[in-house]
């Protein structure tokens, strides 16, 4: 018994009350552990032994700090012209119905004579940088665009040129620049996809492989959103469960996780239930944002006024929405198939195509910068090549038998970029007196991607991902960052 008493009446290592405050820290430090984790402030070694079990999603540190958090990626499917949007080309007209000095590239199609443009071009801002009439309202933001006039890419083919511009290849299934940027850095909102896709009427040429996930995790692949519609139950198919309650809802998912989570255990080579798995938790947790985000009708008169009226006016409306709540990368496009694809009309084509989406873009670019989001928001716009500055003359089967068009031109057209650490006021590159092939400062598809990625604070040659025993990245094996784009 004495030696019972003076066990305990011996001074102990901690006292009660130190016992609780250590033990005290130390599940503090768990915790601020797994809400680092999950913020993406440890690495994956620290992350996994903090128990982390976060989306996917969750948002991730870049390899530097990026000047850029979101990209706005408006897609003028089809090819765009650049001798009558963005990169005037006066020496057209001397030529007028004859043949240029220069022989005519090789294109899909056989061209003739010069086709000068019909659309008069005019000096704006501090920069004086010229554009076309059919984008009048873009002057006021030219102080704030770069415009690459010196583009160009492999082929003059919509598919390839599709696949390279959003995936960075020409045939083979790559994962899209969208899907990269959201593996890399994650997303800002849970509740809502990281990565948007808007495209009325259906879809474009190669439909979802151009916001594709491909080897990537499923949860990084776009998610389409048909903005003809303006019912958000029609936007998005669902969306609303019309027979159970969240909680319930809730109650009834965990138990198809757990068993999920069960059969995944035996299986964990499969990346696809992951994938499953997450894009039930998205769905979910939609349901509690997406009709507001969707929702314009919370807009006041003046921002509906400054937009216009229309599909792309709710389209641009809406980007400025989603970025503003925290998704990552939004990609607009101008409509189903491929609407800039004139190869006859060009005036009366172009020109009803600008009408539509002209005065929404612009809006978009000062609405993000009076709310101070453009900064860190990226806005790029192009095609996925442009057009002849020769005719296109009359196949059968081709055209309508016109002389009033253009064919496809990879070898030079302008893509312009505006926000998130560019530098605007510039015409960066040029093509040659005609406009039919970049010739200074020549910029691929692969250094825009380069460069893109470095303002969201990404080595494009590090940003990769291991399959089939090679580490596979967006710009391939190519690319180069264009210094003098970035402010």
């Amino acid at each position: 018994m004495a030696d019972t008493n003076q066990h305990f009446n011996c001074d102990p290592i901690f006292t009660r009350r130190q016992m609780l405050q250590r033990c005290g820290t130390g599940l503090g430090s768990l915790g601020l552990a797994s809400l680092m984790a999950s913020q993406g402030l440890l690495d994956e070694a620290a992350g996994a032994s903090a128990g982390r079990t976060e989306s996917p999603m969750a948002p991730k540190m870049s390899h530097f700090p990026g000047r850029a958090k979101h990209v706005i990626h408006i897609f003028l499917n089809g090819g765009a012209s650049q001798v009558d949007t963005f990169d005037p080309k006066p020496a057209l007209a001397k030529y007028a119905g004859k043949m240029l000095p220069t022989q005519n590239l090789r294109t899909e199609r056989k061209t003739g004579a010069s086709l000068p443009s019909p659309f008069k071009f005019k000096k704006y801002g501090e920069s004086g940088l010229e554009v076309s009439e059919l984008f009048s309202q873009l002057g006021e933001c030219v102080d704030d665009i770069a415009f690459v006039r010196s583009m160009y890419t492999n082929v003059p083919n919509h598919e390839p040129s599709l696949m390279m511009m959003n995936c960075g290849d020409l045939i083979q299934p790559r994962p899209s620049m969208g899907a990269w940027v959201t593996y890399g850095l994650g997303t800002e909102n849970q509740n809502l996809p990281g990565f948007v896709v808007m495209c009325p009427g259906g879809y474009p040429i190669t439909e979802s492989a151009n916001w594709r996930s491909a080897f990537l995790p499923g949860a990084y692949q776009g998610t389409h959103i048909d903005t003809k519609h303006t019912d958000i139950e029609k936007l998005i198919s669902n969306i609303k469960n019309k027979k159970l309650a969240l909680p319930e809802q809730r109650r009834q998912l965990d138990l198809l996780q757990a068993l999920n989570r069960r059969h995944q255990a035996a299986r964990a080579e499969e990346s696809a239930l992951e994938s499953r798995i997450q894009s039930f938790e998205l769905a979910y947790r939609m349901q509690m944002q997406a009709s507001d985000v969707f929702d314009i009708n919370q807009e006041p008169e003046h921002i509906h006024e400054m937009y216009g009226k229309g599909v792309h006016a709710r389209q641009c409306m809406i980007a400025r929405r989603l970025v503003e709540r925290g998704v990552r990368y939004v990609q607009l496009w101008h409509g189903a198939g491929q609407p800039w694809d004139n190869h006859d009309e060009i005036e009366k084509g172009h020109r009803r195509l600008a009408d539509q989406c002209a005065q929404p873009i612009a809006a978009l670019l000062k609405d993000l910068k009076q709310r101070g989001l453009l900064q860190d928001t990226i806005v790029m716009c192009g095609g996925e090549f442009g057009r002849t500055p020769v005719v296109e003359l009359p196949t059968p089967g081709a055209n309508a038998g016109k002389m009033n068009g253009r064919d496809h031109n990879n070898h030079g057209f302008t893509v312009w970029l505006a926000g998130g650490g560019v530098k605007g006021g510039q015409a960066y590159g040029a093509t040659d007196e005609f406009g039919f092939a970049a010739v200074e400062n020549k910029v691929h598809v692969h250094d825009l991607q380069a460069t893109v990625l470095k303002l969201l604070g990404f080595d494009h040659e590090r940003l990769t991902y291991r399959f089939a025993g090679r580490d596979f990245r967006l710009t391939d094996v190519h690319g180069r960052v264009v210094e003098d784009l970035i402010a």
